[in-house]
C-alpha cells in the first residue's frame, strides 16, 4: 500500500511537470480587449475613382468684384492723410483731406445757384402781384416761374454735385471710403501736390473675407484643368494649415512673362488670416477614368521601406498586410496590390498593434 502510494504520487509529479513545461513553450495568443475594441475605428475598403493631384505656384489676391479703385475726383494740396496700408476702414470712414481751387470754384456755383433762387423767387412774387393788379400779363407771370424753376434745378444740381464730392466749406474735398474693407494700396502722402489730370488711383480698398489663390498653370497640364475640381492652398505663413475651395474661373489665355495659364480658386478668409500677395502653394486634384482601392492614408504604416496596414477580422484575429501604395492624394491612399474589397482596415492605434504583434 505504501508503495501504491508512492508510485501514484511519482505519477502526479511528472503529470504536473509535463503541463508546466508545455504551457512555459506556448507563444501566448495576441487579443484586444473589449476596452481597445470599442475605441477602435476600422473602416472597409472599397473600389473608389481615382485622382491626380498637381501642384502649382501662385499667390494670394483680393477678388477683384470686392476691390475698389479711389480717385481724387480734384487736384490740390494735400492736408491729411488718416490712414495707413493695412488699416480696415469702414464705408464712408474718412481718408484724407484735399485742398483744391477745383472745390473753391464749386462752392462759388452753390452760391451762385442760391442766390438765383433767391431772385428768381422775388421775380415770381413781384409777377404775380402785378398779374393780380392787372399792372402785367400772364405770359409774365409764366416766365418768372419758369425762371425760378430753372433756378431751383441748378441749386440741386450743384448740390448734388456737392455731395458727391464730399466738399467742405474751406475748399476741401473728403476722400472716403467707399466699402468696409482693408487698404491693400496707397499712393498719397501728407502735403503731396495732386495734379488735376492725375490718372492713377490714391487708395485700393478691398473686402478680403473671401480671396483668390491665383494658380499658375504650366501649359503641359492645362489639359487637366477644369472648372470644378478640388484644390488645397497653403501659405509660407501658415504651412501647416491648408485651405479649401474649387476651380471657380480659368483665364484661357497664356501670360506672356509666366508663360502659364491663370486658374482662380474662391477661398474663404473670414479670421483674415490670407493677405493679398502672399505666396501659395496649390495642388489641385482631378478624378481619372479608373477606380483603385483606396483607404484613409492614416491607416498606412511605414516600416522597414516597406507599407503594411492592419486587418481587422475580429479582436483575436487581427493579421498584418504588406501592401503596396500606388498613390496618395490628400488623405486618400490608393493601393495597387494587398488589399481585397470588402476587408476593414485599422484606421486608428494601428502602429501600437502593429508594434504589439511584430515585435
Amino acid at each position: 500500500m505504501k508503495l501504491y502510494n508512492i508510485i501514484l504520487l511519482v505519477f502526479c509529479l511528472i503529470a504536473i511537470a509535463c503541463k508546466q513545461k508545455k504551457e512555459a513553450g506556448e507563444t501566448p495568443k495576441f487579443s484586444l480587449t473589449d476596452k481597445m475594441v470599442s475605441t477602435m475605428k476600422t473602416e472597409s475598403t472599397e473600389l473608389k475613382t481615382l485622382k491626380n493631384e498637381l501642384t502649382f505656384y501662385g499667390r494670394i489676391a483680393a477678388d477683384n468684384n470686392k476691390l475698389i479703385e479711389v480717385y481724387p475726383i480734384v487736384g490740390g494740396n494735400v492736408t491729411k492723410v488718416y490712414v495707413e496700408l493695412g488699416d480696415y476702414v469702414k464705408k464712408g470712414q474718412l481718408l484724407a483731406t484735399i485742398q483744391s481751387t477745383d472745390v473753391a470754384e464749386f462752392e462759388n456755383n452753390l452760391e451762385n445757384a442760391k442766390n438765383d433762387v433767391i431772385v428768381a423767387k422775388n421775380n415770381l412774387k413781384v409777377a404775380q402781384e402785378l398779374f393780380e393788379g392787372k399792372l402785367n400779363t400772364e405770359r409774365e407771370v409764366v416766365e418768372a416761374k419758369s425762371n425760378y424753376d430753372k433756378a431751383v434745378s441748378n441749386l440741386n444740381r450743384s448740390k448734388q454735385t456737392y455731395n458727391v464730392y464730399n466738399i467742405k466749406k474751406g475748399a476741401i474735398y473728403e476722400v472716403r471710403s467707399p466699402l468696409n474693407g482693408f487698404i491693400i494700396q496707397k499712393n498719397i502722402n501728407q502735403d503731396m501736390l495732386l495734379r488735376n489730370d492725375k490718372s492713377d488711383n490714391i487708395f485700393d480698398v478691398a473686402e478680403i473675407n473671401r480671396v483668390w489663390a491665383i494658380a499658375n498653370v504650366n501649359e503641359s497640364d492645362i489639359n487637366q484643368v477644369k472648372l470644378g475640381i478640388d484644390a488645397e492652398v497653403t501659405t509660407l505663413s501658415y504651412p501647416d494649415k491648408k485651405f479649401y475651395g474649387k476651380v471657380d474661373k480659368i483665364y484661357n489665355i497664356i501670360d506672356p512673362e509666366t508663360k502659364a495659364m491663370k486658374a482662380i480658386i474662391n477661398l474663404n478668409n473670414t479670421d483674415f488670416q490670407l493677405k493679398p500677395e502672399m505666396t501659395a502653394s496649390i495642388k489641385l486634384s482631378y478624378e481619372e477614368n479608373r477606380k483603385m482601392i483606396g483607404i484613409p492614408s492614416d491607416a498606412i504604416i511605414f516600416d522597414n521601406s516597406k507599407n503594411f496596414v492592419m486587418i481587422f477580422k475580429d479582436k483575436s484575429h487581427i493579421e498584418t498586410r504588406q501592401v503596396d501604395v500606388y498613390r496618395q492624394v490628400g488623405n486618400i491612399t490608393y493601393i495597387s496590390s494587398g488589399l481585397n474589397e470588402g476587408e476593414k482596415v485599422i484606421i486608428n492605434n494601428q502602429l501600437l498593434i502593429y508594434d504589439a504583434l511584430n515585435d
